[in-house]
């Protein structure tokens, strides 16, 4: 099971570089909209979160019945693997919870040598695989996919059914959404807590063919969201403009983060989201972390065995929390 610590530390008093968490607070629309919630709190919001639901599909022009809402994504992954996750096919490093929770899974490794890069159209689904998973932007590594081999993919694999994880979508990377009303064996996954700041709020989301989206809503809570959450996503996507500027922001403060990293030798792979993937060999990432957690600094090791002992994913946090990090790992290295 992945540590608390992995799932938040939520009363941590220092520098957060652990999760991938956004360090920008929700937009003040988000704030307000949310507090305004707070007095109304005596009254369910309206069934399976139809404003919302409703909003979300005019922005990705698909049919609201093809969307489902739950408190996190996390919700609907695991909710996607219990249905599908028999034998699934993963793409790593990935997402911790992916391997954890599939009953059984086989790899197609990224490689550190080719940055993490991988073209789709090589990609093999091993017989009898009955979930795909690709996860566009790459998490540890920040990477993306060219999607343009995936109805390819869809249309060989007809059995196997295609999860694409876009938890990182608002922040780069070619969106697939627009497939799903094509494709029967095709869902995509999203949240609000990357790109949109509102981790705390736990709202999730995901479009997925007409069949699936219908069981998904007939087996969850049919008020998935509080009052205030479903507010401060409706006030949130209303104003994307806002937080694409943010996100080009966040984007300068990873690459400043990056460089100052490799000035101390640490070696750094691309990416286009606000974490990345290091390798401080010949320094042992645990220990690394565990001096680090001393000066009140959280940091992931990778821990992946076939990578090694010196992987590290950095998500930036503000650039006076950056500074600090630095400074304390100066020494730390030294």
């Amino acid at each position: 099971m992945i540590s608390l610590t992995e799932k938040g530390g939520g009363t941590f008093n220092g520098i957060k570089l652990l999760l991938c968490e956004n360090p920008l607070p929700p937009i003040d629309a988000a704030i307000a909209a949310a507090v305004a919630e707070v007095p109304h709190g005596n009254y369910y919001t309206e069934p399976y979160s139809a404003p919302l639901r409703r909003l979300l599909g005019g922005q990705l022009g698909v049919a609201e019945r093809l969307i489902h809402i739950n408190a996190g994504s996390e919700l609907i992954l695991r909710q996607i693997f219990e249905r599908f996750g028999k034998q699934v096919h993963l793409l790593t490093p990935t997402y911790p919870l992916f391997p954890e929770i599939a009953r059984r899974h086989t790899e197609t490794r990224l490689l550190p040598e080719l940055d993490f890069a991988f073209d789709l159209g090589e990609l093999v689904i091993p017989e009898g695989t009955t979930l795909a998973v690709i996860v566009n932007p790459n998490n540890p590594n920040g990477g993306i996919f060219d999607m343009s081999p995936l109805p390819d993919l869809l249309r060989r694999h007809p059995s196997t059914q295609f999860l694409v994880d876009e938890a990182f979508i608002g922040l780069a990377g070619q969106s697939v959404v627009h497939l799903v009303p094509e494709y029967l064996n095709l869902m995509v996954t999203r949240t609000l807590s990357k790109a949109h700041s509102l981790a705390g709020f736990r709202v999730g989301y995901g479009v997925f063919p007409e069949s699936i989206a219908y069981d998904l809503n007939g087996h969850n809570d049919a008020y998935p969201l509080t009052r205030p959450s479903q507010a401060a996503a409706i006030a949130t996507l209303e104003r994307e403009e806002q937080i694409h500027a943010r996100n080009a922001q966040l984007r300068v403060w990873t690459n400043d983060l990056a460089e100052e990293l490799r000035k101390l030798g640490v070696h750094t792979f691309p990416s286009q989201t606000y974490f990345f993937l290091a390798d401080f060999s010949p320094h042992s990432a645990e220990a690394i972390a565990a001096e680090l957690s001393r000066h009140k600094i959280l940091i992931k090791p990778l821990n992946d065995p076939i990578l090694g002992p010196g992987y590290m994913r950095v998500t930036t946090a503000l650039p006076e929390d950056n500074a600090r990090f630095i400074s304390v790992l100066r020494e730390v290295i030294r």
